[in-house]
């Protein structure tokens, strides 16, 4: 088939956040993301990247949309709105976060296809998977 476009890969993913101090400390200071420069736009945010991956944060103000998980969804699962990172194992991602008192959505399990993911929120509640094994 002729597709009138070809994407290549996600370039970013954009998240409205209340408080990006609180999302640094998830992104750079939990997942071990790393802060790259962002430009001089006219409202706060920060851009985070994780080898190809960046994230892209807007400060939630009068001209963006609401910070957090979808209002109109009213059960956050990890069958829902979610995006993923790979990590190296998630059974371990999944046990450090526990022992550091942090809350996950859905414990670390085993996909059919063999992978393991984890879930979890960052502090405006968008779900964020971890995952290790098989990838299509």
């Amino acid at each position: 088939m002729n597709s009138p476009v070809k994407v290549r890969h996600i370039d970013h993913v954009t998240l409205v956040v209340r408080d990006v101090e609180a999302s640094r400390r998830f992104y750079v200071g939990l997942l071990g993301m790393e802060e790259v420069a962002r430009p001089a736009f006219s409202f706060g945010g920060a851009w985070f990247r994780a080898g190809s991956t960046l994230i892209h944060l807007i400060e939630q103000h009068d001209l963006s949309g609401p910070a957090g998980y979808p209002v109109e969804v009213l059960v956050r699962s990890s069958r829902n709105h979610h995006f993923a990172f790979e990590v190296d194992d998630a059974y371990e991602a999944a046990r450090r976060l526990k022992e550091m008192g942090v809350p996950l959505l859905d414990d670390a399990k085993r996909r059919p296809d063999g992978a393991i993911q984890v879930f979890l929120t960052d502090p405006d509640h968008h779900v964020v998977e971890l995952s290790s094994g098989p990838t299509i």
